[in-house]
């Protein structure tokens, strides 16, 4: 199942981490990164090693860890502490190329994937390269660092200009549709504008910060009652009428892309359920 709910913990508040599992988010991010001073980031990773180490294989699975990027002066730490952890996914941080990713897989057991955090113009840029890697699990937006990056006073067309590559650079890759950055306000209103904005430019999952916000973007990407019952009818009606080349549906004839949109409607509504 494509997760749709990825919940961010810091590394060094070892007290939050079983409450963020058992939040109902699909993935937990336990952070070594912007949400760890740079005093306390040992710390952390001796917190997420020992914790990791008490978890069953499928609890584990639901976890990741963001590292702190390949030019930061912590990602050889982090690479070197990865090696002893029995992790199957992780997430890097302002990813820019192909061979970063390949340098944290090769910490990694080679069935083990990386997800790519784009956060930065070059990584933008580097889009074909980093999905070229055969190690790339999806990618995920870090829209706030990238309006830092290119200096942006908010959101607007360069920000969706960026996030609508990073669709489309999964598209082209057979990745499964990208992950949006997180809302750093908490009311569900906000959470919930971000995410169908999200939505319209091609992401099925967001990045959360907290846990009320994980229920708010399960809520927002759950189609509705009268688009779920269409998409139904549509599908029904295809499969009693499979070898035609259209069929009518409503009073209205559908063709294959509409029945393929129904088709994608259900499997989300199976996600979010």
């Amino acid at each position: 199942m494509i997760p749709t709910t990825y919940l961010f913990v810091p590394g060094n508040r070892p007290e939050r981490f079983a409450k963020a599992l058992a939040s109902g988010a699909d993935r937990v991010i336990l952070d070594l990164e912007d949400a760890v001073l740079p005093a306390d980031k040992s710390q952390a990773r001796h917190a997420i090693g020992a914790w990791l180490a008490t978890l069953e294989n499928a609890a584990r699975a639901n976890i990741l860890v963001r590292l702190n990027d390949a030019l930061s002066p912590w990602h050889t730490d982090d690479l070197e502490w990865l090696s002893a952890q029995p992790l199957g996914e992780v997430m890097l941080s302002k990813c820019e190329s192909a061979v970063q990713v390949a340098s944290v897989h090769a910490r990694m057991a080679p069935s083990a994937q990386v997800l790519p955090l784009i956060e930065t113009v070059r990584g933008v840029m580097g889009l074909n390269d980093i999905v070229s890697s055969p190690h790339v699990s999806r990618l995920a937006f870090g829209s706030i660092d990238y309006q830092l990056d290119l200096d942006l006073p908010g959101p607007g067309f360069a920000l969706d200009a960026a996030a609508t590559a990073i669709a489309m650079a999964s598209r082209a890759a057979d990745l499964p549709p990208p992950v949006a950055g997180v809302t750093p306000e908490l009311a569900a209103e906000r959470v919930n504008a971000d995410l169908l904005h999200a939505r319209a430019l091609g992401f099925t999952a967001k990045l959360c910060i907290h846990p009320t916000q994980v229920g708010v973007v399960r809520e927002a990407l759950r189609p509705d009652a009268q688009t779920l019952a269409w998409a139904s009818r549509v599908n029904s009606a295809w499969q009693t009428g499979s070898g035609q080349g259209a069929i009518q549906v409503d009073g209205r004839m559908v063709d294959k892309p509409v029945v393929l949109r129904a088709q994608r409607i259900l499997a989300l509504a199976d996600l979010t359920h």
